[in-house]
């Protein structure tokens, strides 16, 4: 079948993807800007890639006219914005008209369980965006899921950086919320199963995993496989407020992701109706094993993709083009050079920094930096990166956003997402004499912006400089 797939850049969607091509379909990818379409050369080669803005178009490009299939896969919970409802509903409005003028015959929506009287903001807006999509022109097949266990998936990433970090926790009253976690690979199963499955068609299902859990539990079974001791103990005094800054300071989540998961944990979110499991004659997988199987990826270095390389995770909303060009006017900078022995091992050290690896010069500095800028409600350094040496246009990088990365041109330039009074970009190339170029630019946001660049002058310079003599000569660690 000829099938599009929204949201391809995303989490749900770089997974499926190539399942979809395995069993032998078409594809179309929709992505807002196809420079950051971060799947491997080998699909890119397969499938088509179409630049569409949900929220702002509404016209059908000539690529998708002649579909099959559509997945819906378009979701803004991650976003800053206060007004991520309006938005999902906005973008499904435009969808439904953009639909209007193809030959599409089912559209497959990934939802949330919604079996609770009382729902949670991001639960009312899934819950709006599938009442908008009945109303298209074709036939729905709905699946409403609990929360996602795997390999990069926000709440797999945020229970691991609690396990891991806190031995012992004082936890709001929703640890005892119940949910019923479902493993990524059951959800790609479930994705794939209806296609063209009639008896799915204009149905809803509830898809999620065999354990009926609480949050203390699915922390307390994480810590069970992982091999840790930890302590958690209940308070409940710890207000919603409250609640989102202890997620946001702990793990590596946005202050407004975790406002939105905070009003999300304290409704339960439990299977009724499983009609789909007998349907599809679907294996699911218990919680303790989806925990194995995301470490099996995280150990082999085999995670596709993650909710941190959102854009909406960070300071980026639409485009990346326009920061390309670094300005050259009213701008201050740091400009270092360096003679390289072996511009190779060079480039690779380039394009393994950050993340685990670290800034290779000073890294408690920039620790500093990171715990500092999230005080002040930046993203911090956890984000950290999605592989440790692969990195695409449009990845998170610790609190960088990547711009470019480009191994035939030796060049890698990142844009600042840490809170500064200004713009900053950071840039490595080698060229074609096997210098290795290390550019700080910084563009200042009044007064207060050259009083902050001035301030950390000193700071950069010593960093700066031992951070491009450790990458020239091979010295990977400060």
């Amino acid at each position: 079948m000829r099938i599009l797939l929204t949201g391809a850049n995303g989490y749900i969607g770089m997974r499926l993807l190539p399942q979809l091509l395995e069993q032998g379909h078409e594809v179309i990818c929709a992505v807002r800007n196809k420079n950051r379409f971060t799947s491997n050369e080998e699909l890119k080669e397969k499938v088509e890639i179409v630049e569409i803005d949900f929220l702002e178009n509404s016209t059908a490009p000539d690529k998708i006219k002649n579909i099959d299939v559509a997945y819906y896969l378009i979701h803004s919970m991650t976003a800053s914005t206060k007004d991520f409802d309006k938005q999902e509903a906005q973008a499904a409005e435009n969808f439904n008209k953009m639909m209007t003028e193809t030959s599409v015959n089912q559209v497959i929506y990934l939802s949330g369980i919604i079996n609770e009287e009382k729902l949670s903001k991001h639960l009312k807006s899934r819950k709006a965006v599938e009442e908008i999509l009945y109303k298209g022109d074709y036939n729905v097949t709905v699946l409403r899921a609990a929360i996602i266990v795997g390999s990069g998936s926000s709440s797999f990433e945020i229970i691991r950086d609690l396990c891991e970090k806190l031995p012992v926790m004082v936890t709001p009253k929703w640890v005892k919320t119940k949910s019923q976690p479902i493993a990524i690979r059951n959800i790609i199963q479930y994705l794939t199963g209806v296609i063209g499955c009639e008896e799915c068609y204009n149905e809803s299902f509830d898809v999620g995993g065999p354990d009926v859990l609480t949050y203390q539990e699915m922390m307390e079974q994480y810590a069970e496989v992982r091999d840790l001791k930890i302590w958690i103990v209940g308070v409940p005094f710890m207000s919603p407020k409250l609640s989102s800054y202890w997620l946001y300071f702990v793990t590596s989540t946005s202050y407004r992701l975790a406002q939105n998961l905070v009003d999300s944990m304290s409704v339960e979110v439990i299977t009724r109706d499983t009609r789909l499991k007998e349907i599809l004659n679907i294996e699911l997988i218990p919680y303790k094993e989806a925990i194995k199987l995301a470490f099996y990826k995280i150990e082999q270095n085999e995670v596709l993709s993650s909710w941190k390389d959102s854009l909406s995770s960070g300071r980026f909303r639409k485009e990346l083009n326009k920061y390309v060009q670094i300005p050259k006017y009213g701008c201050l900078q740091d400009k270092k050079s360096i003679k390289v022995e072996d511009p190779e091992e060079a480039l690779e050290r380039v394009w393994a920094i950050g993340g685990l690896n670290g800034w290779y010069y000073g890294n408690w500095l920039w620790k500093v930096r990171g715990y500092l800028d999230k005080v002040f409600g930046g993203v911090g350094l956890r984000r950290g990166r999605t592989h440790p040496t692969k990195i695409n246009a449009g990845d998170s990088l610790d609190f960088w956003r990547v711009l470019l990365a480009d191994k035939e041109e030796r060049r890698l330039l990142l844009f600042a997402e840490m809170k500064v009074p200004g713009e900053a970009w950071l840039e490595f190339k080698i060229d074609e004499d096997d210098v290795l170029h290390q550019n700080a630019t910084f563009r200042p946001k009044g007064l207060l912006g050259r009083a902050y660049w001035y301030a950390m002058y000193p700071f950069h310079f010593f960093i700066f400089e031992g951070m491009i003599n450790k990458i020239a000569k091979g010295i990977k660690k400060d």
